[in-house]
């Protein structure tokens, strides 16, 4: 990773940020299976000469240039370069990815399966391989269940989900998925209560929307070396209602966060330009998670991405985060 930037008299670190995939908590059957955060340390002056600059040489009369115009196939070289060791994102960015469905299950084995997993990846293989589109349609029914708003609706989708998790579970039984689901399943709320504490819990610090964490794995990012940041986001909704203080709290650095502020895009160029990675990010990763991988692309953006991503490189695909010492990917939920 490029070690972070600090001002010269080691005042906070002001990054922008903005992100690219988000669906909020549907994380399953929604029109992107990667999210995409990105982070950049840059000076004002620098980010307007970048943005001036693809707007030249994308030939872009846009006012507010946006990801989808660098991604456009005639603008590859504009792309490569911003990646690239000359552009303005070498040494000054952060990427955290995260995998829908792989996050998902991890939140549906922290919920029911009464703690957190170090890998999920494993489990989310092989039963994708065992149980196919019926592991695909048990996730998006424990997704369902977590977003439910009413008592009503959370009970509709509580019998739904437990009842597809007895079916999986009896159709892979002998294997360890089967074992996985069979376990999964007992943890069903005994009654009206228990199932809203359920929903409670997927609302506090295992927030279903990948945002939040993934900011405070930017955070902790430029927290390094006792480092204070200051976030400047594109406007969002999960970050406002999550708060500061839980903000601080996921970041698991005291004191980190010196404070969030949120802004239109169009009146800051730091975050119209981190905008370009975010987007350019998402689309490389998802290309790669679904056997479309551009190796000159990703090797690219490999240096900016976060090795704690909720993210699983496919073993005959090209690796997009750092690997452990034994060459399992180093990912985690």
């Amino acid at each position: 990773m490029h070690p972070p930037r600090t001002d010269q008299d080691g005042a906070v670190v002001e990054i922008a940020c903005d992100e690219s995939g988000s669906e909020g908590e549907k994380l399953i059957g929604g029109t992107t299976d990667v999210f995409a955060h990105a982070s950049l340390d840059v000076h004002h002056d620098v980010a307007v000469a970048c943005i001036d600059e693809v707007r030249v040489r994308a030939r872009s009369p846009a006012e507010e240039l946006k990801a989808s115009v660098v991604l456009r196939e005639q603008n590859r070289a504009v792309l490569e370069h911003l990646l690239g060791p000359e552009g303005p994102f070498d040494g000054n960015a952060h990427v955290h990815l995260t995998d829908k469905e792989l996050y998902l299950v991890g939140k549906l084995v922290e919920l029911l399966g009464g703690g957190a997993v170090a890998d999920v990846g494993p489990l989310h293989h092989e039963a994708t391989a065992v149980l196919g589109q019926r592991w695909i349609g048990l996730l998006a029914s424990f997704n369902d269940l977590m977003r439910a708003r009413t008592v009503e609706d959370a009970r509709s989708f509580a019998d739904r989900f437990f009842a597809a998790a007895d079916e999986v579970a009896r159709s892979a039984d002998g294997t360890t998925v089967g074992a996985t689901v069979a376990g999964l399943a007992t943890a069903r709320p005994r009654d009206d209560a228990a199932l809203l504490h359920l929903l409670d819990k997927s609302r506090g610090v295992t927030v279903l929307d990948p945002l939040v964490p993934a900011l405070a794995a930017a955070v902790r990012h430029w927290a390094a070396d006792g480092r204070t940041v200051s976030v400047v986001h594109d406007e969002h909704r999960a970050l406002r209602e999550a708060g500061l203080g839980h903000l601080r709290a996921l970041s698991g650095v005291d004191g980190a966060l010196a404070g969030i502020r949120f802004v239109d895009s169009r009146d800051d160029p730091r975050v119209q330009l981190v905008d370009f990675l975010a987007g350019a990010a998402r689309r490389i990763a998802s290309d790669a998670r679904n056997g479309r991988a551009d190796p000159v692309l990703c090797d690219l953006l490999r240096p900016y991405v976060d090795a704690a991503s909720v993210w699983v490189d496919l073993p005959d695909g090209v690796t997009l985060v750092g690997r452990a010492s034994d060459g399992a990917t180093a990912s985690r939920t």
